[in-house]
């Protein structure tokens, strides 16, 4: 059986426990604790025969042919203790074979059906194949590419609500490598694969189906995230709820009873109008909300009597939540209102006032024939939808003048100054046709024969800082605990093993996941171990040490963070006043002709500048344009780089910027994308540019191991001697005031993949 995966994969999958047995081999021969080797030993003894729990198989029969030893073997990874608690089990990774369940997981399962298989959630065949394909460059290339999909399980439970897991995986006993048939890509050819990860054809090319191999197991834990899932899909539904393009969200019932975990819920939306004092229903949801409660509201009272009743809402709204309705006083039961409980079987409802300002917008009722199925605390559970209901409920309430501003937002979000005009056109358009009840499709957003800038200010070497900085954190926490647990001294030699051994691997073969095991070491032992000292009668040189050892610690992840947060300022601080410049210094450019502008904060800025006739076609544009922008441009960023050099000494973590301008004389044509909501070039031709932008930042001169960019200087990247002779004239004339030194230095770059004959120009800043 050599492939256990239902979707094609790069692996053969093969199932070992070897890492795993090589741990207890370690425990056998390194462990203090008699009886951590003599448990060791007994459970190696015990798989002696079985050889291909070692060496590996792949006949998944074999799973329940060693249940029973399976379970004994990875008893340390499933405590008994925590069975009923955690929803955890072994699996074949990225597969849905799952063995040696927690018994939570297990009635979780029954509860399901014997018909339910488990499978992961929203992810087509491509999509999982990609996905395998990074995991190899993660894991055997080191490429640090964060690979952070999300896996989830959905799984119904006894009553049919559909329950929500998301999934951790603990792969430290698998490893990744290459069959015999495996060919190796080159760096070029990764780099080529990570700028075309939608192109599925591509990855199968140099990663053929089961032309690696998978081999070992994983754990996974479930963590059941229903609540947030079904918030994320209330949230999704409420934005949906558009005046322009009214359509049900025939889920949204459903995800009520996720949410309030409530297998029989009804559920009934009512808006407020203030003008006529008068609940109304939304149209679209006529078939898949119910109004019992408000519906009773409306028909039961005269107008006199709804509209008091509206009013005092606007002072005393407090929702009214009945939990079982047949504990209520006979009183009320004996009111004619009780009748339409009864008649629609409501036994448990709630109704919930939306507010805003102290002024009513709309009523919810939630109603179940369960008794019970609403308390106060279902009630709480609304704080964090409120606000989504509230968002919505405005979409509803827009003024007509308004009308064509929300249409921009809603199809285009943001839009820059120089270009709106024409967004505005289109929705102009949409908006006149939706009055005279036509259809009318918004047309796509160009503009084309544009003359491209671009320019970037980027911090150097940022990764490696933070990875030094990251060892520095990580080696200073450890020696702090080193420090601690020799003056503790009593139950302190395994964690002081344990410690030395990610002091190791940390300053000598890090791995990928070396920082997350030691996050997760830190909050599931240490910390509750040191936590438990604070409580108890502890020496207080001990007790001190502990609390400045909490005093470094990052809450959020609970590792030391000093150095890398000053990393951090340090590159925000360089980010916020470099752009701030730029934007200062764009107000002036604008002057000089309106063109599109964006600029990017990373680790440094970038920013791109688009100019045309098509920007403004009612004024004169001329090449005095290109190379009046083109020249502030140049000076824009020496300035940028001479205020950068009378700060730098004022950061956090010293940091050097270099900065270069790229020269481009063809014209290139920009679309506005619906999917991403931003202008991005059109057309394969125009990507040549992009292409280019992109690998500029970490070339080299031609014939040499040095970058074209240095700190201290410009560079400024072009095609032909024409741009070479413009630019010269505006080195020459900002040398002439004094920003620039006269030792202009004339490069070659180097061939980049698909590129060749791109010059340079790099030039000295003076010191401010």
């Amino acid at each position: 059986m050599a492939h256990l995966y239902k979707k094609d994969a790069p692996f053969q999958v093969i199932i070992s426990f070897k890492k795993y047995l090589d741990v207890l081999e370690h425990i056998r021969y390194n462990d203090r604790l008699e009886y951590r080797v003599n448990y060791a030993e007994s459970l190696i003894e015990r798989t002696r025969n079985f050889q291909e729990l070692k060496d590996g198989f792949q006949d998944v029969t074999l799973l329940d042919k060693h249940e029973d030893l399976i379970r004994l073997l990875l008893a340390d990874l499933f405590p008994t203790g925590l069975t009923n608690n955690e929803i955890k089990a072994a699996s074949i990774p990225l597969s849905n074979i799952t063995f040696n369940y927690t018994e939570r997981f297990k009635n979780i399962l029954k509860d399901a059906g014997k018909d339910f298989e488990i499978e992961l959630r929203n992810i087509d065949d491509n999509e999982f194949y990609v996905f395998c394909c990074c995991l190899i460059l993660q894991t055997y290339f080191k490429r640090d590419i964060k690979s952070t999909m999300p896996f989830y399980y959905d799984i119904p439970n006894r009553q049919g609500i559909m329950k929500h897991y998301k999934i951790t995986v603990n792969a430290d006993f698998t490893d990744i490598y290459p069959t015999e048939n495996a060919e190796i890509p080159s760096d070029d050819v990764l780099d080529m694969l990570l700028e075309n990860l939608d192109d599925f054809k591509l990855w199968k090319k140099y990663f053929p189906s089961k032309s690696w191999v998978l081999k070992g197991f994983t754990i996974i834990s479930l963590v059941d995230c229903t609540s947030e899932v079904a918030l994320s899909d209330l949230k999704s539904s409420m934005i949906e709820i558009d005046p322009e393009d009214l359509s049900p969200n025939e889920n949204l019932v459903e995800i009520f009873k996720s949410y309030f975990d409530v297998p029989e819920l009804n559920f009934g939306l009512m808006l407020f109008d203030k003008k006529d004092q008068k609940l109304g229903r939304l149209p679209i949801y006529e078939n898949i909300f119910t109004h019992h409660v408000l519906d009773f509201w409306i028909n039961a009272f005269d107008e006199e009597t709804r509209k008091n009743t509206f009013n005092n809402l606007n002072h005393n709204s407090k929702p009214i939540v009945v939990s079982n309705v047949n504990k209520l006083d006979e009183d009320v039961k004996n009111l004619p209102s009780f009748s339409i409980l009864r008649d629609n079987n409501i036994n448990s409802f709630m109704v919930i006032p939306i507010m805003k300002d102290n002024e009513l917008l709309a009523i919810m009722e939630f109603t179940s024939p369960q008794a019970n199925s609403f308390n106060g605390l279902k009630l709480k559970k609304m704080e964090f939808f409120t606000d989504m209901i509230l968002f919505s409920l405005n979409r509803f309430s827009f003024e007509k003048n308004y009308q064509i501003e929300a249409i921009i937002q809603r199809e285009y979000t943001s839009i820059h100054d120089s270009v709106v005009w024409k967004f505005r056109n289109e929705a102009e358009k949409y908006f006149n046709a939706s009055l005279g009840k036509k259809m009318y499709t918004l047309k796509q957003i160009t503009f084309k024969n544009l003359t491209p800038l671009f320019g970037f200010s980027d911090i150097r070497s940022s990764s490696d800082k933070r990875f030094n900085l990251m060892l520095e954190d990580l080696n200073q926490q450890l020696e702090s605990l080193h420090d601690i647990f020799t003056l503790i001294n009593s139950d302190s030699e395994k964690y002081l093993l344990a410690l030395d051994v990610f002091e190791n691997e940390l300053n000598n073969e890090i791995k990928a996941d070396t920082e997350q095991r030691l996050q997760r070491f830190l909050r599931e032992e240490i910390h509750p171990y040191l936590q438990g000292k604070l409580e108890l009668k502890t020496d207080r040189e001990i007790k001190n040490k502990i609390k400045d050892y909490f005093l470094q610690v990052f809450s959020q992840t609970d590792l030391f963070y000093a150095n890398r947060k000053n990393l951090d300022d340090s590159i925000t601080l360089v980010n916020r006043k470099l752009a701030d410049m730029l934007d200062e210094s764009q107000v002036k450019a604008q002057e000089i002709f309106p063109h599109y502008f964006e600029r990017f904060k990373s680790d440094g800025v970038e920013h791109n500048l688009y100019i045309g006739h098509n920007i403004a076609p009612e004024l004169a544009y001329t090449s005095k344009v290109v190379h009046k922008l083109r020249y502030w441009q140049l000076k824009t960023i020496c300035n940028m780089e001479r205020e950068f050099q009378t700060f730098k000494n004022n950061l956090p973590i010293q940091l050097d910027i270099a900065s270069l301008l790229f020269v481009y004389n063809e014209k290139i044509d920009i679309r506005f994308r619906m999917d991403e909501k931003r202008f991005d070039v059109d057309g394969a031709y125009n990507s040549y540019y992009e292409i280019i932008k992109k690998r500029l930042d970490k070339a080299h001169i031609k014939d040499s191991p040095e970058r074209i960019t240095c700190p201290g200087k410009i560079t400024i990247v072009y095609f032909g001697m024409e741009n070479q002779r413009e630019y010269l004239e505006y080195i020459n004339k900002l040398q002439k005031k004094g920003i620039l030194q006269n030792d202009v230095e004339f490069l070659k770059v180097e061939d980049l993949q698909g590129i060749t004959g791109l010059l340079a120009l790099r030039v000295s800043l003076t010191q401010s």
